[in-house]
């Protein structure tokens, strides 16, 4: 009985052994995976590289801790960006369209504002990518608004010529092909853009004109309208009967198959001059044709007058030459 109790006290002790090694090599596997993990970031939570370079389990860790919230980060900012790409498209075609149905947007208004909202949508997606990769967006937008700011002080007097441009291009107090006198300038248009006008004068020059200089002053368009008023000023002599006269000049605007028969025109008595009665035809024309028939019906006056001999009063000179004594 001894002798089985020394052996089953060996076989405890035995057992008691193998229990205390396994602890040991659990032990020593758990430090393992505690270093693997923590191999990776350090008390102060930056990244630090495994002390055993071929550690796989180490490198799996970092890859868990770092790689794949970086990974999806990277994944939600390029969605933002495709999102953003998407929309800004939508927006400028939609844009685009909306300004092409409406006859009073002008085409070069409408292309430069659908630029506009694509650029400020891309921005946007842009700011909020880089926001969920992690990068500080406040510093870059104050870096954004001091550039601007720096730009714009440099830019003054082109981003008034700007403004006026759009301003122009949205009230439309002018267009191509009318004549205008609008800055000092008189001229057809020929161009609208967002900084300047450019004029061709009656005798072919090209006048460019700045839009602040446009819009701050006065416009005079003289194509806005269908029809214009043709006034033709004529002085006759006193001697001449009022009411032949009349009837001459009425004559006159009869013969003139162009005006506007929708508009009165009429034989205006103006004034009693130092040498003549002044006379003033006023005849509606369309106004295409307004410096053809104006100078048309100043011939067809002074022609109608001579044929009916009512003279025309001019100013004169009377030299008279006295001889002196000696």
């Amino acid at each position: 009985a001894a002798a089985e109790l020394d052996e089953a006290a060996s076989a405890v002790e035995g057992a008691a052994a193998e229990a205390t090694e396994a602890a040991q090599d659990v032990q020593d596997a758990a430090g393992d995976v505690a270093a693997s993990q923590d191999g990776g970031v350090d008390s102060s939570g930056d990244l630090q590289l495994p002390d055993d370079m071929t550690d796989v389990n180490a490198w799996v860790a970092i890859f868990i801790e770092y790689g794949v919230p970086a990974l999806a980060a990277i994944g939600k900012a390029l969605a933002v960006l495709v999102l953003g790409w998407i929309l800004a498209t939508w927006a400028a075609r939609f844009i685009r369209r909306q300004g092409d149905k409406r006859a009073k947007l002008d085409t070069t208004l409408s292309r430069f504002l659908a630029q506009i909202a694509r650029w400020a949508i891309l921005a946007m997606a842009f700011i909020a990518a880089l926001g969920i990769v992690g990068i500080g967006t406040a510093s870059f937008a104050a870096l954004l608004a001091a550039a601007g700011l720096a730009i714009g002080l440099a830019l003054q007097g082109s981003l008034s010529n700007f403004a006026a441009g759009v301003m122009i291009l949205m009230f439309r107090p002018y267009r191509v092909g009318q004549y205008i006198t609008a800055g000092g300038e008189s001229g057809t248009v020929d161009e609208i853009q967002l900084l300047t006008t450019t004029l061709d004068t009656p005798d072919n020059v090209r006048v460019i004109v700045p839009n602040s200089a446009v819009f701050s002053g006065t416009i005079t368009n003289y194509s806005h309208h269908a029809i214009r008023r043709c006034d033709v000023s004529v002085g006759t002599e006193y001697s001449a009967d009022l009411d032949r006269v009349r009837q001459v000049l009425e004559g006159v605007i009869e013969e003139i198959e162009e005006r506007v028969t929708e508009k009165e025109s009429m034989v205006f008595l103006d004034k009693l001059g130092s040498s003549s009665i002044d006379w003033v035809l006023r005849i509606w024309v369309p106004s295409s044709d307004f410096w053809p028939l104006k100078q048309r019906i100043t011939a067809l006056t002074k022609k109608r007058l001579d044929e009916a001999g009512i003279g025309i009063p001019f100013p004169q000179m009377d030299v008279h030459l006295d001889k002196l004594n000696g």
